[in-house]
């Protein structure tokens, strides 16, 4: 019984050494290169880009106080809509000294002015009223009495003006209330009572109380590569998809290329506006999108795969499948090409619709192999 059980064991292992060298054997055996195979198609091509930029609106105005001051109310916050000549906030006027100093030596000096002229005043009418003196030296004085009455009201409204920043007769219009001066809605208020704020002038920008923008109006704005910038057109029609609005697709058209490109990272880029056409949803300033835009395209164009076609300098080859399945061959030929769109290309000439051409090698799946 020992026995045999020996001979059982030594055919198994017998058996399992050829069967080794078998699949050793065919695994090193060279296989059978297999192309993809490819039928030309008739199809619309277009050649696009993609231009990253964001929305924002075509105007937006920064509001600025018209004096130096103290934010003492805010009446309106960001999201609402105002109109031109709505008052923001109110502001409480801390007066320049000299200034302050000047407008009263002013005012004082225009009372003095009063008095004298008050003085004169009724000496002429008197010696007027008892024919001592022409009438053409009674309207002079008189004349000098009305005109110091005037410096001392228009003195008086300068120092309201410069202490409390408005004046009694013009409180309608007082620089003390910031009006907005476009209309539209608010984006932005970047102050809180308390703040102090400085008017605009040669030195400074000032401070912005409020920015308002007509978010009806919006406008894409991006860059684009110097390579493709040739290739617009003013008036081009461009595809918007908002990044956090993907399902929401905007129509806009192409009205501003900068003749002046900008460094970006290494490539010159040239600055793209579109305004968009009737937007249907609410959307917020500072959204960013990506814009679409058909550089090329051809109607019915005969395309194969571009990865079939075989570029030597200016020229392009394809490999024409020849034979029968069991025994292939290729015949290289010459063709011309046209679009391309990144994916498929067109075939101008050279290939007919019934000719098939080689693809690339087919790689085989290394779990299919083990």
């Amino acid at each position: 019984m020992k026995k045999y059980i020996k001979f059982i064991v030594a055919g198994l292992i017998v058996l399992i050494f050829i069967l080794t060298f078998i699949f050793l054997w065919v695994k090193s055996q060279p296989q059978p290169v297999v192309y993809d195979e490819f039928t030309p198609k008739v199809m619309d091509l277009k050649k696009t880009t993609i231009v990253t930029g964001k929305i924002e609106p075509r105007n937006e105005v920064n509001v600025k106080p018209q004096i130096s001051g103290i934010i003492t109310e805010l009446l309106k916050e960001a999201g609402q809509t105002i109109q031109a000549g709505e008052v923001i906030a109110k502001v409480k006027v801390i007066p320049d000294m000299g200034q302050l100093s000047s407008a009263q030596a002013r005012l004082r000096l225009a009372g003095i002015n009063l008095k004298q002229a008050q003085v004169d005043y009724a000496r002429e009418k008197q010696l007027f009223d008892k024919g001592l003196v022409s009438a053409d030296e009674y309207d002079k004085i008189h004349q000098a009495y009305k005109q110091a009455k005037e410096e001392l009201s228009a003195a008086d409204d300068n120092l309201q003006v410069v202490r409390d920043g408005v004046s009694k007769r013009n409180a309608s219009t007082s620089s003390t209330l910031v009006r907005s001066t476009v209309s539209g809605l608010i984006l932005d208020i970047p102050v809180k009572v308390g703040n102090t704020v400085i008017l605009s002038n040669t030195f400074n920008d000032g401070t912005t109380i409020a920015s308002v923008a007509d978010m009806s109006d919006l406008i894409f704005r991006g860059n684009i590569d110097e390579t493709e910038v040739g290739q617009l057109v003013t008036g081009m029609p461009m595809k918007i998809t908002i990044g956090a609005l993907q399902d929401e697709h905007l129509q806009a058209s192409l009205e501003y290329i900068s003749p002046k490109a900008v460094e970006n990272n290494g490539a010159n880029q040239f600055e793209i506006k579109a305004a968009i056409t009737n937007p249907s949803i609410s959307i917020r300033s500072g959204y960013s999108a990506n814009a679409e835009i058909v550089l090329d395209h051809v109607e019915k164009a005969l395309t194969i795969p571009e990865s079939a076609v075989e570029f030597q300098g200016n020229a392009t080859y394809v490999n024409i499948v020849k034979g029968s399945a069991d025994k292939k061959t290729y015949e290289r030929r010459k063709v011309v090409t046209g679009l391309s769109d990144g994916i498929n290309i067109q075939i101008k000439s050279g290939l007919k619709s019934t000719e098939k051409v080689r693809g690339p090698k087919v790689v085989a799946d290394t779990e299919d192999e083990e």
